[in-house]
């Protein structure tokens, strides 16, 4: 199901797709992709950029290098090879997929730029619902490496996270990763995007290895704020949130990505400076 696309900024909008099937999302994704570069390319026009916020249903993707070794185990969920970068990785429901349809050219973004806003807005929005809605007392907070893309989770032992300093403490433990990126690149446009593990079955991670790294622990928002369970519709979902604040829905955290995501495509947020290797 695809609701109607919603204005973000003058140069930005979101649509959301719920329940869909990998490679319908990723054929309407490079065909808006591709029509926008001709647009570009032969008439000039610059088009809104666009965020597809997608509830995929259960599927495996390999990327365009991807090793089939990376996948330890065939399950019923299909195996789809894809264009964007990356290696071996699980959507499917209870994950928030967000797709940057963005013309960096225009926004004056590297890839680097990209990617890097892409990341901090993940750590922006995890550490504020970390420092929030924490259900334990441990001092955790998400960071990305400059080795290894996505945002991962470390635990402090001194207490002192810094979530927003990019520089980890000397004592920080890497608990695992939370969020998975992957993008393609066409004539300056870009697609693909980001997957955050909110409140999903991790058990699916168990049949690859994660972004071609053997062993590495798939971690969700949901074992470490109070989330509450995903609802069968909008108005339950309202009722429930009102009924306990202290706990967090799918919906809020969703708006709360959305929201830092248009600001820094606004210029309104800036790139930190990356942590050191």
């Amino acid at each position: 199901m695809q609701n109607a696309a919603q204005p973000l900024n003058d140069m930005l909008i979101s649509k959301s797709l719920s329940a869909a099937d990998y490679v319908p999302t990723l054929d309407a994704m490079l065909s808006r992709t591709l029509a926008r570069i001709a647009l570009k390319k032969e008439q000039g026009l610059r088009t809104p950029d666009e965020l597809w916020i997608v509830d995929h249903n259960d599927v495996y993707t390999l990327g365009q290098a991807g090793k089939e070794e990376h996948i330890l185990q065939r399950t019923d969920t299909p195996i789809i090879k894809t264009d964007r970068g990356g290696q071996v990785t699980w959507h499917g429901h209870g994950q928030l997929v967000i797709y940057w349809l963005f013309d960096l050219e225009s926004l004056g973004w590297s890839v680097r730029n990209m990617v890097s806003h892409a990341e901090q807005a993940i750590e922006d929005v995890v550490n504020d619902c970390l420092k929030s809605h924490a259900s334990s007392s441990d001092s955790i907070s998400a960071h990305a490496r400059r080795d290894a893309p996505g945002v991962y989770l470390y635990s402090h032992l001194n207490g002192s996270s810094q979530p927003l300093s990019n520089v980890l403490a000397d004592d920080a433990i890497m608990l695992g990763k939370i969020a998975s990126l992957g993008f393609k690149i066409k004539h300056g446009f870009s697609y693909h995007g980001v997957a955050i593990n909110l409140d999903c079955d991790l058990s699916a991670f168990n049949a690859i290895n994660p972004c071609g790294y053997a062993g590495m622990q798939m971690l969700r928002l949901a074992d470490f704020v109070a989330m509450n369970e995903q609802a069968a519709d909008k108005q339950t979902t309202e009722k429930t949130s009102q009924q306990n604040s202290n706990y967090l829905s799918y919906e809020q955290v969703t708006q709360k990505l959305i929201d830092n995501i248009a600001k820094r495509h606004a210029g309104h947020i800036k790139l930190r400076a990356l942590a050191p290797k």
